[in-house]
């Protein structure tokens, strides 16, 4: 008896468990994010963002910096803000740590959804980085 109602939640649970994970994309329509996620940038990194030459994320009149400096080599990749924002934070990873080919990093760092940057802008994204000192974290 206890096995039968063992596999029973177990089946139960496993289905409410698939259909939470239904993406957007699936049902044709866009869903609200999460109450959880929060579009305040947290001023904590881990140690593994600090060492890797991450900075933190920006706020304020340097995230409009920021965002006006990566228009200036490809408008488009303002067009998702917190995506071009988590682009730009890694990019010093590879800026701080003298990858090399960081131009076509860059380039391949900040082309997504309907975005392609060029190799070029990707040395003007490095330019700019390194010339506001976003990256010295």
């Amino acid at each position: 008896m206890n096995t039968r109602i063992t596999a029973v939640v177990l089946v139960a649970a496993s289905a409410l468990a698939l259909t939470a994970c239904s993406t957007s994309s699936e049902s044709g329509t866009r869903t609200a994010p999460s109450p959880k996620a929060s579009k305040t940038p947290s001023p904590e990194r881990s140690a593994a963002e600090r060492t890797g030459g991450i900075p933190p994320t920006p706020t304020g009149a340097k995230r409009e910096a920021l965002l006006r400096a990566l228009a200036a080599a490809n408008p488009d990749i303002v067009k998702y803000e917190d995506k071009a924002i988590e682009a730009a934070r890694n990019q010093c990873g590879a800026i701080s740590q003298e990858a090399q080919r960081m131009d076509w990093a860059a380039s391949q760092r900040f082309t997504y959804k309907d975005v392609t940057t060029t190799e070029t802008q990707g040395k003007q994204i490095n330019e700019a980085l390194r010339g506001l000192g976003f990256c010295k974290a």
